[in-house]
């Protein structure tokens, strides 16, 4: 304890927009490196996320920073960009953004009507198309050229790590005979990390889009595969919800669907790597979400999941 009051000292005076704050609540969800605050004003609200990293990632964080201006400019629901800056004694850099108020849709979701869940999905879909309004920049190597490379790198990884998913044969060649749908696909701006942990919920309504610090450039459908990986998992009309809306209130066509179920298969050879890597005592639970979307994909003979195609609403 004593340490985290030091910490704060230290941070109210380097950052003077501090200064009148009451307290700092260390966040300790999620996988970033980043360390995470909640700043609570003079009078007890929460004002204010705080977040610190190392003093070399300074130049990309800036480069973030100047993403959620972009996100700012499109009106996109998220936190707005109040401060970055570096504190050369601690060798830390800093950036402080809008508290987002309410909870984890992921928490929320549970708790209200079916009706409600879809229509938060809705409003996520329509917060994403925001985001995908800011064009990559003009040296940006092609999205198919980027990606394609990626996938060779963890494909190599994946046959190496000792660990293999059951039926790999069956995605590993439905993503060879489609890699081929890459070309000339679009290289916007991505938030990489769209789910249900990152989206804020209060009051049955989507409060806001959280969690920048991953964002990408690439092909807009390549943003959806979290829907299967995670959302769906936690609530099907929210997960339909996200895609229609999107889709101005409808079913996507043949090419969303061969494109996300390539992504999605792209990802649980990347998944299978990263965890190992990052959070090697969490594998089994990412081999059971992989073999749920094998299922939804009855071992990706189909493209459209299984979620999706049954899914008959209540309301």
């Amino acid at each position: 304890m004593t340490g985290m009051v030091n910490e704060y000292e230290q941070f109210r005076k380097g950052i003077p927009l501090l200064c009148g704050s009451s307290k700092l609540e260390r966040i300790h969800k999620g996988y970033s490196s980043d360390a995470k605050y909640i700043v609570y004003a003079s009078d007890g609200r929460p004002q204010y996320i705080l977040r610190t990293y190392g003093i070399d990632r300074d130049p990309a964080k800036r480069l973030e920073y100047n993403s959620l201006k972009h996100m700012e400019k499109h009106d996109v629901t998220c936190s707005r960009p109040i401060e970055i800056g570096v504190l050369p004694e601690l060798e830390l850099g800093y950036m402080i953004v809008s508290y987002l108020e309410g909870n984890e849709a992921s928490e929320e979701l549970p708790l209200l009507t079916e009706e409600e869940q879809f229509n938060i999905g809705v409003e996520a879909g329509l917060e994403l198309l925001k985001i995908h309004q800011v064009s990559c920049p003009d040296d940006m190597k092609s999205w198919e050229e980027r990606t394609a490379a990626k996938h060779r790198r963890y494909r190599k990884e994946y046959a190496e790590c000792g660990v293999s998913i059951p039926n790999d044969e069956k995605f590993l060649s439905f993503i060879d005979d489609n890699l081929h749908l890459m070309k000339g696909r679009p290289n916007l701006y991505q938030h990489d990390d769209f789910h249900i942990g990152n989206l804020i919920v209060k009051d049955g309504k989507l409060s806001g889009v959280i969690d920048f610090n991953r964002y990408d450039w690439g092909d807009p459908i390549h943003e959806f595969l979290k829907v299967g990986m995670f959302s769906a998992e936690v609530s099907v009309p929210f997960a339909v919800g996200q895609i229609q809306g999107y889709h101005n209130r409808t079913s996507p066509g043949d090419e969303f669907w061969r494109l996300y179920s390539l992504y999605l298969g792209m990802t649980l050879v990347s998944s299978v790597v990263w965890i190992l890597k990052v959070k090697r005592d969490e594998l089994d639970e990412m081999l059971r979400k992989i073999n749920k979307v094998m299922d939804d994909h009855s071992n990706f003979e189909l493209t459209v999941p299984k979620w999706y195609s049954e899914y008959k609403p209540g309301f």
